[in-house]
């Protein structure tokens, strides 16, 4: 049968430019697992992958999107079968691997997820990597012993996805959240989502000018990196802990050992792409139960596979609020 995607091809100039195409199940990758996708999402990745590659895709022409969720057509593996509600994320599918910008995908059972039952596939890409992603750092401050008496936490680049859904999840478990972002205008929607406090990026972006500054609070994720994650690391309490899950500051920070050594704080790394399968259930199963849905839909934005061209660069410029979900239908 054939399928809808779009596919992407990239010039000698590196620019990628995109074409929705109808295509045969022959041209589908290998994999035991043959989805119906109903939908994707967009993620900063895929903003990368649809302006110029970003260096992660290898062999062209491609089809893009880290994301998708939808119901298993055909199976030769064990653990699922047609009619089962899947989820993917990760696993470089979107990448190396044909990804979610399609009506169909083949993937390799063992990187889906089944969706708990009280998610539907739409629910889940408002979700996406951005949410799952957000659940892995708050499960990591929460291993560590951060409470919500244990004082506020903060997230960084709190009106994007990641951080949107982080908010959103911190504050139905009883955390003050303090939400900081450069875009002020969001202040009201940042409130809805559960903010105690609202911070002005501006207040984040100059190095810190010791390696230590008054001590704040009791957690951090952090979805920039560079300077942002230096200064707010040098204010974790004693005994803390920051989630680093994103790099949109730069790959580097101008930071010290200090507050490790000083103060014993804890980074986290958060990696979504790998991750074995166990947490990636727990943290699917987290999400049904602690993600307010009505406040998800808040964050959410529609869009079809003939918008992604037009929206790839706004997500890389931060001009993305929340989530967008992408009907690959349309």
């Amino acid at each position: 049968m054939p399928f809808r995607a779009l596919v992407l091809t990239q010039g000698a100039d590196r620019k990628v430019a995109g074409a929705i195409e109808t295509l045969e199940d022959s041209r589908l990758p290998a994999g035991d697992v043959t989805v119906s996708v109903e939908y994707s999402t967009l993620n900063y990745k895929d903003g990368l992958v649809l302006t110029s590659g970003g260096g992660l895709v290898k062999t062209w022409p491609h089809v893009g999107g880290i994301d998708f969720a939808g119901t298993v057509e055909a199976s030769d593996h064990p653990g699922f079968r047609p009619g089962d509600k899947v989820v993917l994320n990760g696993w470089r599918v979107g990448e190396l691997h044909w990804g979610g910008y399609a009506t169909r995908a083949r993937v390799k059972g063992d990187w889906l997820v089944k969706l708990p039952h009280s998610l539907s596939p739409r629910h889940a890409m408002a979700i996406g990597t951005a949410g799952y992603t957000a659940m892995l750092c708050v499960m990591a401050l929460q291993k560590h012993g951060v409470r919500p008496e244990s004082g506020e936490v903060l997230v960084t680049g709190a009106a994007g996805g990641v951080g949107s859904i982080a908010v959103a999840i911190l504050a139905r478990l009883g955390y003050q959240v303090v939400a900081a972002t450069g875009r002020p205008r969001e202040s009201n929607y940042l409130m809805s989502l559960g903010a105690a406090t609202i911070m002005d990026r501006k207040e984040l972006t100059e190095a810190p000018d010791r390696p230590l500054l008054s001590e704040r609070y009791a957690g951090l994720v952090d979805t920039v990196s560079g300077v942002m994650f230096a200064r707010a690391l040098a204010q974790v309490k004693y005994g803390g802990a920051a989630a680093v899950c994103g790099l949109a500051g730069g790959a580097a920070f101008p930071g010290s050992i200090l507050p490790f050594i000083l103060r014993g704080v804890t980074v986290y790394g958060i990696d979504s792409v790998m991750l074995p399968k166990a947490p990636r259930e727990e943290a699917w199963r987290r999400l049904a139960s602690d993600l307010p849905l009505d406040q998800l839909d808040s964050t959410v934005s529609d869009a079809g596979l003939s918008d992604l061209m037009r929206l790839a660069p706004r997500i890389l410029k931060g001009e993305i609020r929340g989530r967008v979900v992408i009907d690959v239908s349309k």
